[in-house]
């Protein structure tokens, strides 16, 4: 069965995954362009025209900014907690939305034959999710802007195949880095990001995972080839592993 993901961009300059199945199409996050997002997908042999649903993560604006763009330029159905749409509205220009449709963090959202399940996060949003998309009994998980390791992730990771995994920041380029202080407190807090370590710790439980994605690395406080080396030193050297790119889309990857 087909069932295959890929990453258009993902960073704090603009999140997009897209997923497909035998009957589904799928966009989580719409931080870049719609114009972008088109090209992207285009150039991989994908119409966005035929995409199904927009499912938003949380309010921040690297991954909800063309949400209201996209929905209305090719007429996609919108996916968003309520919570989200309603602090959304306040900090960005969304728009006119005509077919919005809200899911509880914790709920699962039914497309036909594929099942996306919603996880809550501590992430400082206002009700931050990550998703797991099942289709044909097997299972990706999106999972970036986590706020700190809570204790769900380990077992849900523990069931999937393949995962985007946030890998944002590495500890010492973070102390040492330009960042002030409140904003390296927050990056590091409760309800910010997760080290390359903690990513590398995490994959420990994905005993069946196909390959692992490291995501929404940070421009200053990260760079692939040292994300690499931490789970290098982690994870099993028989676990692929990829790196998400800030400005590129990844490979076309088999679930």
């Amino acid at each position: 069965m087909n069932f295959e993901a890929i990453s258009l961009q993902s960073g704090s300059n603009g999140n997009c995954i897209y997923v497909e199945t035998e009957s589904a199409r799928l966009i989580f996050d719409a931080g870049l362009s719609c114009a972008e997002t088109e090209r992207r997908l285009s150039a991989k042999g994908r119409d966005i025209r035929k995409v199904d649903a927009v499912i938003i993560s949380h309010d921040h604006a690297d991954h909800i900014r063309y949400a209201g763009a996209m929905h209305r330029k090719y007429g996609i159905p919108l996916y968003i907690t309520k919570d989200t749409l309603d602090v959304a509205l306040m900090r960005h220009r969304l728009g006119c939305l005509t077919d919005v449709r809200h899911f509880r963090a914790g709920e699962a959202i039914q497309l036909g034959e594929v099942i996306v399940r919603t996880i809550p996060t501590p992430h400082d949003s206002a009700d931050g999710a990550v998703f797991i998309v099942e289709s044909g009994g097997r299972s990706l998980g999106i999972m970036t802007d986590l706020g700190h390791v809570f204790k769900e992730l380990g077992d849900e990771i523990s069931c999937l195949d393949a995962i985007f995994l946030e890998s944002n920041y590495d500890p010492e380029m973070l102390m040492n880095g330009p960042y002030p202080a409140f904003l390296k407190r927050r990056v590091e807090g409760p309800g910010g990001h997760i080290s390359n370590r903690e990513s590398a710790e995490l994959l420990l439980s994905g005993g069946r995972l196909r390959w692992a994605c490291l995501a929404h690395l940070s421009q200053h406080n990260n760079y692939p080839a040292l994300a690499l080396k931490t789970h290098r030193k982690i994870v099993p050297q028989t676990l692929t592993l990829h790196i998400a790119g800030r400005n590129d889309s990844t490979q076309v990857f088999k679930v």
